[in-house]
């Protein structure tokens, strides 16, 4: 899937609306969610979701993430900042131009403020897998 292809694809399926599995979140319950039990669905044909918490296309949410092996999402901003952490593959994030982002492996972090043009990859010859989370609805805008 070409950048331009995966960008048209995402900003689709944000602007009609990703389907919510998990719901409200209640700060007083407490939660257990075995990984059977998440629900993945397609973002756009190269990426899956499943919502942990909250509604990933209207404010805060905890998101759980795939990415094909050798996926590279383009040059592309959020209106919100979000964290990451990579829990299956390798991957990184050139930032602004960066000629040499780190490499990623599980365990890693990563944070995106507001507006700042990156990609994110997944560089290994196995999927990738992520858990992110934000305190806004996340959007995609690729950079032309």
């Amino acid at each position: 899937m070409t950048n331009l292809t995966f960008a048209a694809a995402l900003t689709t399926a944000i602007a009609l609306g990703t389907p919510v599995l998990a719901g409200e979140f209640d700060p007083m319950a407490p939660v257990a969610m075995p990984a059977a039990q998440l629900t993945y669905f397609n973002l756009n044909p190269a990426i899956q979701m499943a919502d942990a918490y909250g509604e990933l296309t209207k404010g805060a949410h905890g998101t759980f993430g795939k990415f094909p092996a050798n996926f590279d999402s383009g040059l592309h901003t959020h209106t919100g900042a979000y964290h990451g952490i990579v829990l299956q593959g390798i991957m990184t994030n050139p930032f602004e131009g960066d000629k040499a982002p780190p490499e990623m492996v599980a365990g890693s972090y990563w944070y995106v403020p507001a507006g700042m043009e990156h990609s994110t990859l997944c560089i290994s010859d196995e999927p990738c897998a992520f858990f992110f989370y934000a305190d806004s609805a996340f959007d995609f805008i690729p950079v032309k």
